[in-house]
């Protein structure tokens, strides 16, 4: 089936179009998306402004009429930590509902720590035992642990690389030395009341990081292009990152968007998720993360098919031995819906 996940971010909206079924890796088919900062459309009291609930509106009538277009017969539609925590939230929902049809779904912090778990845990299957997964958001950053598919612990922080540029680095280019030094301070101490919550690492764990903000990192330190494709193991170590962050301080934006993996949007951000992801590693005690190609949308791709073949919605023939699985006939998912996350 063709499966649409319409992700309403802090930095981009983005649909995602994927062919698949249970028991196959999804396939993208198609996407769209917009560089649609939410949180940088707050207003002084915190709420998202008249234009940024229009611009919003207007792309998600758009992505809605590109996954008809292209034959999507479901859609998940969520939202995260730009929505989540405005002062006019819940409101934004309503009205986009009101003119759009479309129901986002509002993940709370630790359940998108939880599928993005999950997502990774799919990806490495269960040669991996102890499992620790760092991701960094816009908003949000986000930590989760365990063994089993769904981990035992997961926390989301207000420790989003455009939120703290937003915060602490916004006024000078490059930043001056004050203002990293308390931005710094800020991420150890927000990480400080989080780590005592996790386990102690047993020897062998596997520290992974997702996020297009740790692809970036890896790749300025020298990991392969995305272009060589999501099975060339990408590695970020912890005295590259600190190389680097030394490097990007003294950086304009402009001067960074010129480096490899890093884009124009991504620029102004990549010092502050740089700082965050090494204090992250330096407070668990971790010299270097494998980087994962799957995250939030592909944990919920996951957990929508599990759903859907659990409700029947799905149906499939085995045939024994082969591990080829064939849709029944009539089977797949009556119509176009708009789907809530976990519906």
């Amino acid at each position: 089936m063709r499966l649409g996940v319409l992700d309403i971010g802090s930095n981009t909206v983005h649909l995602l179009l994927v062919d698949a079924h249970p028991g196959a890796r999804p396939t993208a088919y198609a996407d769209h998306k917009r560089p649609l900062s939410l949180i940088r459309r707050l207003d002084d009291d915190g709420a998202i402004t008249a234009e940024g609930v229009q611009d919003l509106i207007g792309f998600i009538r758009e992505a809605v009429a590109f996954a008809e277009r292209n034959g999507a017969e479901d859609m998940i539609a969520f939202c995260t930590s730009a929505i989540r925590e405005s002062a006019n939230g819940a409101e934004v929902l309503e009205e986009v509902t009101r003119t759009t049809g479309v129901h986002l779904a509002e993940l709370t912090g630790d359940q998108e720590a939880a599928m993005t778990y999950f997502a990774v845990r799919r990806w490495h299957g269960w040669h991996v035992e102890h499992l620790l997964n760092f991701d960094i958001g816009g908003g949000s950053f986000e930590i989760s642990y365990g063994v089993d598919e769904l981990p035992s612990r997961a926390v989301s922080v207000p420790l989003g690389a455009q939120r703290l540029t937003r915060d602490f680095l916004d006024s000078a280019d490059p930043p001056k030395p004050k203002a990293l030094k308390k931005i710094r301070k800020h991420i150890e101490t927000v990480l400080a009341e989080q780590v005592p919550g996790f386990p102690a690492l047993p020897a062998g764990t596997v520290v992974t990081g997702t996020s297009k903000t740790f692809r970036s990192l890896a790749r300025i330190a020298g990991a392969a292009p995305y272009s060589d494709g999501p099975f060339v193991p990408r590695y970020l170590e912890l005295q590259d990152l600190r190389r680097w962050n030394s490097r990007l301080s003294t950086m304009t934006v402009e001067e960074r968007s010129e480096l490899p993996g890093v884009s124009e949007l991504r620029a102004p951000q990549i010092l502050a998720g740089g700082l965050v992801a090494e204090a992250a590693l330096r407070a668990f005690g971790v010299e270097r993360i494998l980087i994962c190609p799957w995250a939030l949308r592909e944990g919920l791709i996951m957990g929508r098919l599990d759903a859907l073949l659990m409700d029947g919605v799905i149906g499939r023939e085995v045939e024994p031995w082969v591990g080829h699985v064939n849709l029944t006939p009539g089977s797949q998912a009556p119509g176009f819906s708009v789907g809530v996350v976990g519906a």
